[in-house]
């Protein structure tokens, strides 16, 4: 491993400064405005598909995107090779090189890995992480919340309708975007689901689907190492999620019983 777990905890609490030329995660730049846009509620798919793709875009220009010929890049790029679709929806992948130890997905196939959690994860936790990110694209999960996430946030000072065109949102109004996105929560019946997804998934684009266990067991490090502290984001984090015991037992008894054998090499660049 590129980092100890104390390094990598730490920057996942934010308690680190911003390493040479790696920034922090950008989910919201202060710029005043406030664009009148159409009530999220009456959003059709069409809108729904352009303010996503607004939101997306905005964090890639707000975030900085490691190069084709990234090292992270290339790596990602191997990993995903031949996960390309999620139930009709083309999956598409970048690297985001922040200090932060995060990943998420956008409903419209938008996979968004932090470099920092690329540095404490083996290709496997890696993989993991991404076929649950896929399972709550593949359900609408992420479409979902995208939608409560405008309710909530973007759409609260502007209720008005350009010709039934999706205006355009102010970046103050992405910036409050992704902060409601970022808190969203999926229920405990929407993770297990997307955990057998990511499962499946994995299976069929060639992957061992061992992932699925693997990418929980570091997740259950990554809560111990955060021990006691009840207010720590990591705790925060799977307040409301199913227990990882059990996520990692279904996982491996699903696995055992398929007669999947476990990776014969386990390895992180």
């Amino acid at each position: 491993m590129k980092n100890s777990f104390a390094k990598w905890a730490a920057a996942l609490l934010c308690l680190v400064a911003a390493m040479p030329a790696q920034a922090q995660f950008n989910l919201k730049k202060a710029i005043s405005g406030a664009a009148k846009v159409t009530q999220a509620a009456t959003l059709t798919d069409e809108q729904m598909a352009a303010y996503v793709k607004e939101y997306i875009d905005w964090m890639d220009e707000h975030n900085p995107v490691c190069a084709d010929d990234d090292p992270y890049t290339l790596r990602l790029n191997r990993l995903t090779e031949g996960l390309t679709d999620a139930d009709g929806i083309a999956l598409n992948f970048k690297v985001y090189y922040v200090i932060d130890v995060n990943a998420f997905a956008c409903a419209d196939g938008s996979i968004r890995v932090f470099s920092s959690l690329m540095d404490i994860m083996t290709d496997e936790e890696l993989l993991g992480v991404i076929g649950h990110e896929v399972g709550h694209i593949a359900h609408r999960d992420s479409k979902k919340g995208f939608r409560t996430a405008l309710l909530a946030s973007a759409l609260r000072d502007g209720i008005s309708s350009n010709g039934g065109k999706a205006a355009q949102l102010s970046e103050s109004q992405l910036g409050d975007l992704g902060e409601a996105l970022a808190n969203a929560t999926y229920s405990q019946k929407q993770e297990r689901d997307a955990d057998d997804y990511g499962y499946e998934f994995l299976q069929k684009g060639g992957k061992n689907p061992w992932a699925m266990a693997y990418s929980f067991r570091r997740l259950k490090a990554m809560q111990e190492e955060a021990g006691a502290q009840k207010n720590s984001k990591i705790n925060q984090l799977f307040s409301t999620h199913p227990d990882l015991d059990v996520r990692i037992k279904r996982m491996e008894e699903r696995a055992t019983a398929e007669g999947i054998a476990e990776p014969t090499t386990v390895c992180a660049e």
